[in-house]
């Protein structure tokens, strides 16, 4: 049986996580804002389509672009694409995203596609280190889908939910493989196709986001990918934690060569 002074305890936690809920939401609107406004990723009239895989990262993503279209400045619409992959076995509810997306009133297109390992999917002599990747090639179909889609529906911008992490953990991924100083960029213009891709959340930690799903009960994905924590992503995580004791504003160190060098605003 509960008693009254487990029933104030339980009264308590519930107005302690609604007031930390509030502060993170003012800070999360703050640097989205801050976000577009320095990058200038959203302007009137336009027509954007989020690249909704289930994840924290996606669902926050859209759900802050939702409700941002709302307001009269900056004027754009928003759709959103779920793409899944027949042959790597992860999975999101449809039931629930279709549930997520219905209530911010906001269109859900679902598509499939897949692809062979070791199939010709070379474009240039740099990918053919990358040809064996099964994150490479899970990536690149599905951003070839983003794409297709993106044009049949007439948007002009594609959203991603890459956060600062994502586009930190890339610079030293291409310092360390590659052996160049880029990174994702904030706001990528497409010059071979009608369409710039933009990352809203390129100010918003990781731990932020993780933060916000669990107070606002975000669904977890039925099925993880099953080379998330296989890949040379993970190893450079790792590499950024020793970085981290050696200098804990590493990542504002970093964040801000990218600024100095122009890294986080490209044309491709």
């Amino acid at each position: 049986m509960m008693t009254d002074c487990d029933s104030a305890d339980i009264k308590k936690s519930d107005e302690s996580a609604i007031q930390e809920l509030k502060h993170l939401e003012r800070k999360l609107h703050q640097l989205f804002v801050r976000a577009f406004a320095t990058y200038h990723l959203i302007e009137d009239d336009d027509h954007i389509l989020v690249g909704l895989s289930g994840g924290k990262d996606s669902l926050f993503l859209l759900e802050t672009l939702a409700k941002r279209s709302r307001i009269s400045h900056p004027r754009f619409s928003v759709e959103a694409l779920h793409v899944r992959m027949s042959n790597i076995h992860y999975e999101t509810s449809t039931e629930y995203l279709e549930r997520f997306c219905r209530n911010l009133n906001v269109p859900l297109h679902v598509a499939v596609t897949g692809f062979e390992t070791g199939a010709d999917t070379c474009h240039s002599s740099r990918d053919v280190r990358r040809q064996k990747s099964p994150c490479f090639l899970c990536s690149w179909y599905r951003r070839k889908q983003l794409f297709n889609t993106a044009q049949q529906l007439g948007c002009n911008k594609i959203a991603l939910g890459h956060h600062q992490d994502d586009i930190i953990h890339t610079t030293l991924m291409n310092l360390t493989f590659q052996g160049r100083f880029s990174t994702m960029p904030a706001l990528l213009k497409m010059k071979k196709m009608p369409l710039t891709i933009i990352r809203p959340l390129c100010m918003i930690a990781e731990a932020d986001i993780q933060r916000y799903a669990e107070l606002v009960g975000y669904e977890k994905q039925l099925k993880q990918c099953p080379y998330e924590h296989d890949s040379k992503r993970t190893d450079v995580h790792q590499l950024l934690k020793v970085a981290e004791q050696i200098n804990p504003e590493v990542h504002s160190s970093i964040w801000n060569a990218l600024n100095a060098e122009n890294k986080l605003v490209e044309d491709y």
